[in-house]
């Protein structure tokens, strides 16, 4: 079943979804910081409730309210005039697909300062993309920046043998850290504990 409506709306219509059901909702709410967390926490519950991601929903949380945050503040510059749009489809065996839209000119993604760049490390923004990267399988722009599409997969999706290897790796810091193998690279928080 498809839910349609105002976050507003589906927040008292839209409780508790069958477990293991798919979910597909669309929904919208005002450029009001105030909304973030009781935004993610409804939608989260429900992308829960299905099953889709077990034991991956922290990941797939942090990444929505980055995503939804970034929306409201540098996308929409809190104008309450303006509105987040949210798609979220759940599907046991396929994960969960999150497409946050906002109102405003867009950005390039390209022109984003690496955060861990020495020289941005102690800047008060430019986190979030980084952050949404590490936690879900994938994340695109679209629309000229004003669309973020995120993507994290059911445990229970096939991968290749090529897949496999690259969620196996971990970064220099070995077994307390799950960092993917394409940023083996990078300096994690553990390692930075110890310098």
């Amino acid at each position: 079943m498809i839910w349609v409506g105002s976050f507003k709306s589906l927040r008292s219509a839209l409780r508790k979804p069958r477990f293991g059901a798919p979910l597909e909702v669309h929904t919208w709410l005002r450029s009001d910081i105030g909304l973030i967390s009781p935004f993610v926490d409804w939608l989260m519950s429900l992308v829960a409730r299905t099953g889709c991601v077990p034991g991956k929903e922290e990941s797939v949380e942090l990444a929505l309210r980055e995503a939804v945050s970034n929306a409201i503040l540098h996308g929409n510059r809190m104008d309450p005039r303006k509105l987040v749009h949210v798609r979220c489809c759940c599907e046991g065996t396929k994960g969960v697909f999150i497409v946050v839209r906002d109102q405003g000119h867009g950005f390039d993604p390209n022109s984003v300062p690496n955060p861990l760049a020495v020289e941005n490390l102690g800047a008060e923004h430019g986190r979030g993309i980084h952050l949404m990267k590490l936690a879900v399988d994938e994340v695109s722009f679209e629309r000229g920046g004003t669309e973020v599409h995120i993507r994290k997969k059911s445990e229970n999706e096939q991968k290749t043998p090529a897949q496999r290897t690259v969620r196996s790796g971990r970064c220099r810091c070995a077994a307390r850290c799950a960092l993917p193998a394409e940023h083996r690279n990078v300096v994690c928080a553990e390692q930075t504990a110890e310098i």
